[in-house]
């Protein structure tokens, strides 16, 4: 018979909660008025779940929002010995916001998990949160329009000594593209013989087969005819706008609408909130580089929330973001910080734990 599902609530009634945590912004000392409770923690497996199949294993148990969430014991450990900067934050929360800790977990201590690790952890996550925000800024800067681009606009032709959109010429001379025939040139990248026959007595296959085409179309050329001009086709141009296009529309459909409208409203076209946590967790490295500490509650709150309230130019930003990542990596290179966490010492005091708790 399957073991019954662990949840949230059969945590809560058989005890196996080891400690709980009020994380987030409350934690960081960042909360205003509309911010939520998150909650995290640890737990232990039913000892059924832990001597049981490996498949009865749970990592974590998490209610559907996502803002409490239970990571299991040995998850909690093998994250803080990776250096995740949300283990590590839990680890370090400050006692007015612990809400419930079992004496065991002070087998644990925060000095074993310190290391130079956390340069890759924290500033590496902020930069790729920087590298987000760039992405973010330039989809709201330049908005694709729905309506989406034919291959014939990254097309030009060549007549008179100079090149014309061929959809500007194919309008000037009243010419339907399916009674155009193409050829490719020896020798020339992107470039075409280009063929007409107005009488649609040859077959020619005409510039593309749909609308949404993207390659051009090649026609079967009677020996001995002679093109009409030359066209070339700017592939690499075209490529690139599909995939633009794909990831603005896929980017559109799947954000979060109450933030995007909190980044539109402050007309500074960044993600406000993402930023806040970016410069924050730069400033969290760069303490642990300085001090050997993770300070979860940060000591510039007005600061903070003032980035979160859109108050900071981009440009302004991402330069201090540049400036914190230059010297959190001259922090660490000068560092007396492990390279790693201690292992040993983390594993011993699990297998104690374990020990105990089974």
């Amino acid at each position: 018979m399957p073991a019954a599902p662990l949840t949230i609530e059969r945590l809560k009634a058989e005890g196996l909660i080891l400690l709980e945590c009020v994380s987030g912004s409350r934690a960081y000392g960042l909360a205003t008025a509309d911010s939520d409770t998150d909650i995290k923690g640890v737990f232990y497996l039913p000892k059924s779940h832990y001597f049981g199949r490996h498949s009865d294993y749970v990592p974590q148990v998490n209610n559907a929002s996502n803002d409490i969430v239970y990571y299991e014991l040995g998850r909690y450990i093998e994250l803080l010995l990776q250096n995740n900067p949300n283990m590590m934050e839990l680890l370090a929360t400050p006692a007015e916001h612990i809400l419930y800790q079992h004496s065991l977990m002070a087998h644990f201590s925060a000095e074993w998990f310190i290391s130079k690790l956390c340069q890759k952890t924290f500033a590496g996550f902020a930069n790729s949160q920087i590298k987000k925000a760039r992405g973010l800024n330039k989809k709201i800067v330049n908005p694709m329009s729905r309506e989406k681009k034919s291959i014939l606009e990254f097309c030009t032709v060549f007549i008179d000594g100079r090149s014309v959109a061929l959809n500007e010429w194919l309008q000037e001379t009243a010419t339907d593209q399916r009674s155009i025939g193409l050829a490719t040139m020896a020798k020339a990248t992107q470039m075409y013989a280009m063929y007409i026959d107005k009488t649609e007595t040859l077959g020619f296959s005409g510039l593309y087969q749909h609308p949404d085409a993207t390659q051009l179309r090649l026609s079967a050329i009677p020996k001995g005819m002679m093109p009409v001009t030359y066209l070339s086709f700017n592939e690499q141009g075209y490529s690139k706008y599909c995939r633009d296009y794909k990831e603005y529309w896929q980017w559109v459909a799947n954000r979060n609408e109450v933030r995007y409208q909190s980044t539109m409203a402050h007309a500074k076209e960044y993600d406000a909130k993402n930023m806040m946590h970016t410069i924050r967790l730069l400033e969290m490295a760069y303490d642990i580089a300085t001090i050997g500490k993770v300070i979860v509650e940060r000591p510039n709150r007005d600061a903070l929330l003032s980035i979160k309230a859109g108050a900071n130019d981009y440009n302004e930003l991402l330069a201090q973001a540049d400036q914190l990542s230059v010297e959190i990596v001259a922090a660490f290179d000068s560092s007396h910080l492990p390279d790693h966490p201690n292992e040993q010492a983390a594993l011993s005091a699990l297998v104690i734990v374990r020990d105990q708790l089974y």
